[in-house]
């Protein structure tokens, strides 16, 4: 027979009128039939599960765990006739295990007086009824058996400690109800989920007797006794496969019931966090990926986020990374990124050794959209950015932005290239080569503002690097135009008004491409965004350094304009502050120092501003004043 597994949906539309108000409505039952081709005894049911939820886009990521449970109905569904051995699933301590009976819905009560036999009776009753609650089917008419459900709550809050594979098994029944939300409050009557807490906490207080017990022997055979060794460590190894079926299942539970965010809370009082980092020592990966997937969903809550930064969480995470098991490494990569976004962790992250690992994983096209996020989080730190010449981080973004051809740069990247760039170090890495004259090209073609961004970072430090723009100051002077788009044109100006470059002819570029006039325009408050204006008056201050330039500046008359634009926004201290440079590098010249004295207010302006909250524009103001008063007593020996 086919199988396939059929989503049941409700397709609603709704007519609105001209003011919005329901017109006319209508609902439509649908269902879509997903065909399962290729399921058969050996399909791996959890990865078809995944593609299934993928794929379909009307099946909800939260019913992964219900798909799963039906693929493995699907799978395992055997005529009636059928005579079979009944093993339960991942379940490997059972392995050996052989029922020769059918387990039958009908034989429910005969089930339950098992769990009042001996220890073997109440394992072998457990199992019978476990195979009953792995068919989704039988969930409805176990539910109505409060009998069995109450004997297995009392079994497992009695014997628990006396059995781990009673304790694994019954926990398992419960955790047949928990892949269901309408069940929880079943699971959560019995305090299945309390017991499960009390259940991992001393499990893992066993593992730490373990390892003590085991060290000790380790030390005392190791010489002289090696296959009294062998046959010691042999049977940790038996205790702690069992072991971690059991912490497996139990978490599978709690995990499903903190879709619920009290319960969650609850979970996090009795300490699940630490219990799950402390976890995280283990081998086993298939446990490893759900505890990381439980410590990810806690992690979207400050609170857990803060437990987990108590303890060594970040530490325990770093030796995952990189790691060859493809879904353990992607969620702990999705885990450290939301950790990312704290500043400690972030610390943590560097001193862990995380920053290497993270940028070899950049050329993993499976994982290098996460990998890339997190260093972006910690190349936001100046206290890091240095540390990221040292790998071979830039010359991999280097290769990514010139793939993406004519296509827009993807956010992540570009912003993680922009922060690199403000670092000299880095800058000086990125221009190796061709590197400036490829970006320049590419941000000048495709006019893109976060790609000049990038370059205006490189610009601003000084040494070889500032010296390569020479080359591009005319293609970049000549997109300063009414015409680009402003946020375009604040980072050419910002470019160019970083190349304090003395040999750099600027009345020449000026005249060139008639920037004045648009200086000019731009001065006008209210003309452009208060961004592109600030921009035109840091580069006014940067050209004012050229004698001819700012003479060329004072005679078009410039400064009134910018005395204009002082007054409306006195207010804003960068601003301000930026005039007051203007002021301070045009008095040094003769020709735009008497024009500032005599025909303007600036000095006044000055003198008042010798006495502002802002220590910077302060400082700026006493050294134009000092300059003014130096030239004057100049020109007043000179008459005398």
């Amino acid at each position: 027979a086919k199988k396939a597994l059929v989503v049941q949906y409700e397709v609603e539309a709704t007519i609105l009128g001209e003011t919005g108000d329901e017109m006319l409505g209508d609902r439509k039952k649908c269902q879509k039939i997903i065909r399962l081709k290729s399921l058969n005894t050996n399909t791996d049911v959890a990865a078809l599960a995944r593609k299934v939820v993928e794929e379909c886009k009307l099946i909800h990521p939260s019913k992964l765990s219900e798909v799963e449970q039906l693929l493995f109905y699907l799978q395992n569904r055997k005529k009636a006739t059928e005579k079979r051995v009944v093993k339960p699933r991942d379940l490997t301590p059972f392995e050996g295990m052989e029922i020769d009976e059918e387990a039958n819905i009908n034989k429910v009560e005969e089930y339950v007086e098992l769990l009042y036999e001996g220890m073997e009776e109440k394992v072998k009753g457990a199992t019978l009824i476990l195979h009953l609650a792995r068919n989704p089917v039988n969930l409805e008419e176990l539910l109505e058996n409060e009998t069995a459900l109450g004997a297995l709550a009392r079994v497992l809050r009695e014997d628990w400690k006396q059995s781990v594979e009673l304790a694994t098994t019954i926990i398992y029944v419960f955790f047949c109800f928990s892949s269901f939300s309408q069940f929880h409050g079943l699971v959560t009557h019995y305090k299945i989920g309390a017991l499960c807490m009390n259940v991992m906490e001393h499990e893992l207080k066993r593992y730490d007797l373990w390892q003590d017990e085991l060290q000790k022997k380790t030390r005392t055979y190791i010489l002289h006794f090696r296959k009294e060794h062998e046959k010691a460590f042999k049977k940790y190894q038996g205790l702690l496969v069992k072991q971690e079926q059991l912490l497996r299942v139990a978490l599978y539970l709690l995990l499903n019931l903190a879709e619920d965010t009290r319960t969650e809370l609850k979970m996090r009082n009795k300490n699940i966090v630490h219990m799950l980092v402390k976890t995280l020592d283990r081998e086993n990966e298939e446990l490893l990926v759900l505890v990381v997937s439980f410590l990810k969903k806690l992690s979207i809550f400050l609170e857990n986020k803060n437990d987990m930064a108590e303890v060594d969480t970040v530490e325990r995470l770093s030796r995952l990374v990189p790691c060859e098991h493809e879904d353990l490494l992607n969620i702990t990569l999705r885990l450290l990124l939301n950790l990312s976004f704290d500043t400690g962790l972030r610390i943590k992250m560097v001193q862990v050794g995380l920053l290497p690992k993270l940028t070899s994983l950049l050329g993993d096209e499976n994982h290098k959209q996460m990998a890339m996020c997190i260093l972006y989080h910690i190349s936001v730190d100046d206290r890091f950015k240095s540390m990221f010449a040292y790998t071979d981080c830039i010359p991999q973004l280097m290769k990514m932005l010139f793939e993406h051809g004519e296509e827009r740069i993807d956010a992540e990247l570009i912003s993680f290239c922009i922060n690199l760039a403000a670092n000299k170090k880095n800058a000086q890495l990125i221009c190796e080569g061709n590197g400036l004259k490829m970006l320049m090209k590419r941000a000048l073609k495709l006019k893109d503002p976060l790609l000049m961004k990038m370059i205006r970072n490189i610009s601003q430090h000084d040494g070889p690097p500032k010296h390569l723009f020479i080359d591009y100051v005319g293609d970049l002077a000549a997109q300063i135009t009414p015409d680009e788009n402003e946020e375009y044109v604040i980072e050419c100006l910002g470019t160019l008004a970083n190349l304090t470059i003395a040999d750099l002819d600027w009345e020449l570029v000026l005249k060139e491409y008639n920037l004045v006039p648009y200086f000019k325009d731009r001065l006008k408050p209210g003309s452009a965004e208060d961004d592109l204006i600030l921009e035109v008056v840091i580069m006014i201050g940067t050209v004012s350094m050229d004698d001819s330039c700012a003479a060329m500046l004072a005679k078009s008359g410039i400064i009134p304009a910018i005395i204009e634009l002082l007054n409306a926004q006195q207010e804003d201290d960068e601003f301000v502050c930026q005039i007051v440079y203007v002021f301070y590098q045009m008095v040094f010249h003769q020709a735009t120092r008497e024009v500032i004295i005599k025909e303007t207010q600036a000095p006044a302006y000055l003198i008042d501003l010798m006495h502002d909250k802002n220590a910077e524009i302060r400082k700026v103001c006493d050294n134009t004043l000092d300059i003014i008063a130096v030239s004057n007593r100049l020109l007043l020996n000179e008459t005398l």
